[in-house]
């Protein structure tokens, strides 16, 4: 899609993070913009922040995780809009960072509800309007952890590896309709966000995500300074407009081995694990082998 101005544009999670700077940055090339989040205070913020910087804006306060509320996204864009054009589905919160067998089955469903059935219900929702216009770009948010498996991070690699793969079969469904829309998947490695403080959001009496206290284990503190000395969120969010505008399937926000190893290295020397870099250069390899 090469024209942008004028069109329209929900972003699910746009109150903050990766998902406020796609906002900003698809407003500024004149997009219509229609922000979605569960938070609505921050979602205010954000609406007006947009507003001041002479966007059109819809907010509505959406639960991604219900079908509902997603459909009902969907119909307050159309009445608002008539139209929708590109749908980031970028919603989403960390997992619990234990052992997989841990975390009790609550955090499992929710943390599967927002960030897997989040794209599952907005691809079910807004894919019929695009495929009508036969104009159109889904952007699924994954992960660098939805294209490698790293340990006591099992939930959350669930989620992003499942975005990763419903992401590769739309393409090619859509490709071999030979239809106008297209699907990008964003796997960005550390970014400036707030999804270390994702709890804020945890249902109320969902027990602590954390598990048990185990010395191998980074703390809260060391991946809250890893995520924050991560890449701004709005430089991840000019790889998200590149990428619509050059139809590219896949976007990594930095892109090069040497950078992922670098920071898989650095998430592991705060943990004090032990990572076989032969089995992480395999997987890396053969998961990025075309892209």
């Amino acid at each position: 899609m090469k024209q942008l101005k004028g069109k329209v544009a929900v972003v699910t999670g746009g109150a903050s993070g990766i998902g406020r700077a796609i906002a900003i940055r698809l407003a500024a090339e004149k997009m219509k913009i229609v922000l979605a989040d569960i938070e609505a205070g921050q979602l205010g913020e954000t609406e007006r922040e947009l507003r001041e910087l002479g966007a059109e804006v819809l907010a509505v306060v959406t639960d991604v995780s219900n079908a509902q509320s997603v459909e009902d996204l969907a119909r307050r864009s159309m009445e608002t809009f008539g139209a929708i054009h590109v749908v980031c589905n970028n919603a989403g919160v960390g997992g619990a960072v234990a052992p997989m067998w841990e975390p009790d089955l609550d955090q499992w469903k929710w943390t599967i509800g927002v960030n897997l059935w989040g794209v599952i219900h907005g691809i079910h929702t807004f894919l019929p309007i695009l495929l009508r216009q036969n104009e159109g770009h889904v952007v699924n948010t994954a992960s660098m952890l939805g294209l490698v498996s790293e340990p006591f991070t099992g939930i959350y690699n669930a989620t992003k590896h499942a975005v990763v793969t419903i992401s590769e079969t739309l393409s090619g469904e859509l490709a071999v309709m030979g239809s106008n829309v297209r699907v990008s998947v964003l796997c960005p490695n550390f970014v400036a966000s707030r999804i270390h403080d994702y709890e804020r959001n945890r249902p109320h009496g969902l027990t602590e995500s954390l598990g048990k206290e185990h010395a191998m284990l980074p703390s809260k503190e060391d991946i809250r300074r890893t995520i924050e000395a991560g890449m701004p969120a709005s430089e991840a969010a000019e790889y998200v407009v590149q990428a619509i505008r050059n139809e590219q399937l896949y976007i990594l926000t930095h892109p090069g081995y040497s950078e992922i190893k670098r920071l898989i290295r650095r998430l592991w020397s705060l943990s004090k694990g032990v990572y076989s870099a032969r089995v992480f250069r395999a997987q890396l390899r053969k998961r990025t082998a075309n892209i």
